[in-house]
C-alpha cells in the first residue's frame, strides 16, 4: 500500500540535492555528526563490560540484565522521539536534543565520582539521548535519499558512524595508558567530542524538510510561513497505526524475532577473553576488530542491497552471526578464533544495521517516517533486552556451553521464521 510513496520520496530527495546514484549532502553531514558522537560514546562503552564484570564482580546474570537494560532503556523514548519528530517535521530539532543529552551525560559520569547510582543515571541519560535521536536521524537520511540509493546512503552513514566506533576505543585506551588509568580524563575528552557533534549538527545539517510542491525549489532553513504550513493532521503521525500495515508488520516481526536470538556483543567479547585468557588491559580493543570489518563492508553491503534487494543481505548477516556462535562452541582456539568471531560479527553489522532501515523505508509513509523507524527500533531493542537477560540466565544456571548451544538453536529457528516473514517483501527498491 505504502510502496507508492517512494515516488514522493524520490521527488523530495531530488530537491534536497541527492543526484541519482549519489549520496546526498545531508547524509554526509549526518555521517560526520555520528562519527564524532560515536568517538565520544565508544570511549565510555568500550570499558563497561570490563568494569562491570571484572572490577565490580557482577555475575553473568546480573551483567546480562544490565547489558540488556543499557541497550533497551531507549525503547520508550524512541517512540516519543519519533512522534515528536514527525509532528511538524522537527527531525533536526529532536535529533539535536538527543545528541545534546548524550553529550551532557559524560559530565554526569565525571560528577558521579564512582558512585554506582550516579554512573547508572549518567548511562541512562546517554541511552535516552540515543533513543531520542536515532529515529529522527534515520528519517532524515531516508528523506534525503532516492529510493535506488537507500542502501548506499545508509551504508555510507553507518561506515562513517563505525569510523567513530573504531576511533573511540583507541582514544580511551591511549588516554588510560597515558594517564595511568585516569577515567576522569576519558570522560572529559568524551564530553568534548560529544559537544563537537552537536555543533556539527547545528551548523551543517539542513533543517526540516517540508512535503511541499514537487516543482518548487526548497528553501533550506528559513521557514517564514512555518505556522501556516500544512501539517500532517489528518493522519496524525501515530506510528503504532503502522502495525495494521501487513508489510511493515512483517518487517517488524522479522527484526524482533532475530533480535530475540541475538545475545549481544559484550557477551561475545567476554567469551573471547575467557577462551583466550589474554590480559584484561587489551579487552577495550576487542570491538576494534568488528568495527574495522564493519567499516570496510558497510558501503559495499548497502550497494549490494540496492542491487539484489535488501532481504537477502539482511538474512545473510544473521547467518554470519550464527557462524560466530558456532565458532565459540567449536574447539578452535587462539588467533583463528579471535579473527573468525570478530570478522563474522563485523559482517553481521555491515549487512543488517543500515540495510534494515533501507528495507523498512518503502513501507513507511514519509509523514510517519521517524515514528515508523522508532517502532521498528523499539521492537528490536526490546527483543535484544530479552535475549541478553535470557543468555545471562542460561550461562549462570547451566554454564556457558549450554547457553551458547541454546543461542545457536534460537538463532537458527529465528532465521527460518524471518525468512518466511520477509519472503513477501519486495526484493528490490
Amino acid at each position: 500500500m505504502y510502496l507508492a510513496t517512494t515516488d514522493a520520496v524520490a521527488k523530495t530527495s531530488e530537491k534536497s540535492g541527492a543526484r541519482r546514484g549519489r549520496v546526498a549532502g545531508p547524509v554526509l553531514a549526518l555521517g560526520a555528526v555520528s562519527l564524532v558522537t560515536d568517538i565520544s560514546s565508544e570511549m565510555v562503552t568500550a570499558v563497561l563490560p570490563l568494569y562491570f564484570v571484572l572490577q565490580l564482580g557482577l555475575s553473568p546474570l546480573q551483567f546480562g540484565f544490565l547489558d540488556g537494560l543499557y541497550n533497551g532503556v531507549t525503547a520508550l523514548v524512541r517512540l516519543a522521539g519519533g512522534y515528536a519528530a514527525d509532528r511538524g517535521g522537527r527531525h533536526k530539532l529532536v535529533a539535536g536534543s538527543g545528541y545534546a543529552l548524550s553529550a551532557l551525560s559524560r559530565l554526569g559520569l565525571l560528577l558521579a565520582g564512582g558512585a554506582t547510582a550516579g554512573i547508572g543515571a549518567a548511562l541512562a541519560a546517554d541511552r535516552v539521548g540515543k533513543g531520542v535521536r536515532t529515529a529522527p536521524r534515520d528519517a532524515l537520511i531516508s528523506l534525503s535519499s532516492t529510493p535506488d540509493t537507500l542502501g548506499r546512503s545508509f551504508g555510507v552513514h553507518r561506515a562513517m558512524d563505525t569510523t567513530g566506533a573504531l576511533l573511540g576505543p583507541l582514544a580511551a585506551f591511549a588516554l588510560l595508558w597515558a594517564t595511568a588509568d585516569a577515567y576522569d580524563a576519558v570522560f572529559v575528552v568524551s564530553f568534548c567530542f560529544g559537544l563537537l557533534g552537536v555543533l556539527l549538527l547545528v551548523l551543517f545539517v539542513p533543517g526540516r524538510r517540508e512535503p511541499s510542491v514537487p516543482g518548487r525549489r526548497e528553501q533550506p532553513v528559513p521557514r517564514p510561513a512555518a505556522p501556516t504550513a500544512p501539517r500532517p493532521t489528518a493522519p496524525r503521525p501515530r506510528a503504532l497505526a503502522l502495525l495494521r500495515v501487513p508489510a511493515f508488520r512483517r518487517v517488524l516481526l522479522a527484526a524482533s524475532l532475530l533480535g530475540a536470538a541475538t545475545i549481544g556483543d559484550a557477551f561475545l567479547y567476554l567469551l573471547l577473553q575467557r577462551r583466550l585468557d589474554f590480559a584484561v588491559s587489551w579487552f577495550p580493543l576487542l570491538p576494534l576488530g568488528a568495527a574495522a570489518v564493519y567499516l570496510l563492508l558497510a558501503v559495499p553491503a548497502g550497494r549490494l542491497a540496492d542491487r539484489v534487494g535488501r532481504r537477502t543481505p539482511f538474512l545473510a548477516g544473521h547467518v554470519a552471526l550464527l557462524g560466530g556462535y558456532v565458532l565459540l562452541l567449536a574447539p578452535t582456539d587462539g588467533l583463528p578464533l579471535l579473527i573468525g568471531v570478530l570478522l563474522l560479527l563485523g559482517v553481521f553489522y555491515a549487512t543488517t544495521d543500515g540495510v534494515l532501515m533501507a528495507l523498512a523505508t518503502p513501507v513507511v509513509p514519509r509523514e510517519r517516517r521517524a515514528g515508523g523507524m522508532a517502532v521498528l527500533q523499539t521492537g528490536q531493542a526490546l527483543a535484544r533486552l530479552v535475549a541478553a537477560a535470557g543468555f545471562g540466565a542460561a550461562w549462570t544456571l547451566w554454564g556457558v556451553g549450554t547457553a551458547l548451544t541454546c543461542a545457536v538453536i534460537a538463532l537458527t529457528l529465528a532465521l527460518a521464521g524471518a525468512a518466511a516473514l520477509l519472503s513477501r517483501i519486495e526484493r528490490s527498491p
